[in-house]
């Protein structure tokens, strides 16, 4: 089973290999925020912003979940400017 993001049943994203890889796409993206409820005080817990869900889905017929998440995780290097352990130069 792959996931995605979603919005009102449109899948947003690509498809990703656990439910965990969707989730951190979406709070580098800053589609996540931490809510507290009355019940739960000593420790929000992270929310999807608006009417964004994570939810299972069916690949593409031409997509790669564990190439998605290759690729995300390497722009996610590059963003920060570190690969494999080295600064990068602008």
């Amino acid at each position: 089973m792959v996931y995605a993001l979603f919005c009102n049943d449109a899948k947003l994203s690509k498809a990703y290999p656990t439910e965990a890889d969707v989730w951190k796409l979406a709070r580098q993206s800053g589609l996540v925020v931490d809510a507290v409820s009355e019940e739960e005080k000593p420790a929000p817990r992270p929310v999807l912003d608006n009417d964004y869900e994570i939810k299972p889905c069916r690949p593409d017929p031409q997509e790669d979940p564990d190439r998605n998440k290759a690729e995300a995780e390497r722009d996610a290097q590059l963003e920060t400017g570190f690969v494999r352990g080295r600064a990068t130069l602008p």
